[in-house]
């Protein structure tokens, strides 16, 4: 099973928001990079990620779910080759885990978030899953 980390604007798309879609879920749509696609064509049913909130936060506060694997975004014009998945909330991060702690851990020095800051949809390792998962209070 892979891990991954999806960026969002707290403006446009929160936590709260995800967490208010219940069981049916919500696209995650309007990506626009074609690495950060690759990752979303990668992503599997069941597969978890970590919810950043961008902007002024920049902080991990969630951990979510796909529900349904790529298919193609509903909000791009038609030929256009992006694509979405369907995401849901699992639980909030007891304490949220801010950009400054995770570049403070020598351990998480090559992660994605550290060393591509701008790529919305990132693949995140097993170990750097767990340590995050800690350092925002859920049992690894």
């Amino acid at each position: 099973m892979a891990y991954w980390l999806l960026k969002t604007e707290p403006e446009e798309f929160s936590w709260d928001d995800q967490v208010s879609r219940g069981a049916k879920g919500e696209p995650w749509s309007g990506v626009r990079n074609f690495t950060a696609r690759r990752h979303l064509k990668e992503m599997k049913q069941g597969e978890k990620f970590l919810f950043y909130h961008t902007g002024g936060e920049k902080q991990v506060v969630g951990i979510g779910e796909v529900t349904c694997e790529a298919y193609p975004d509903p909000t791009a014009k038609a030929g256009e080759p992006w694509v979405a998945v369907t995401t849901g909330a699992v639980e909030r991060l007891p304490r949220p885990v801010t950009l400054a702690a995770i570049k403070a851990e020598p351990r998480l020095k090559e992660m994605a978030l550290v060393k591509y800051a701008r790529l919305s949809v990132q693949p995140v390792t097993a170990q750097e899953w767990k340590l995050v998962c800690k350092m925002g209070g859920l049992a690894p």
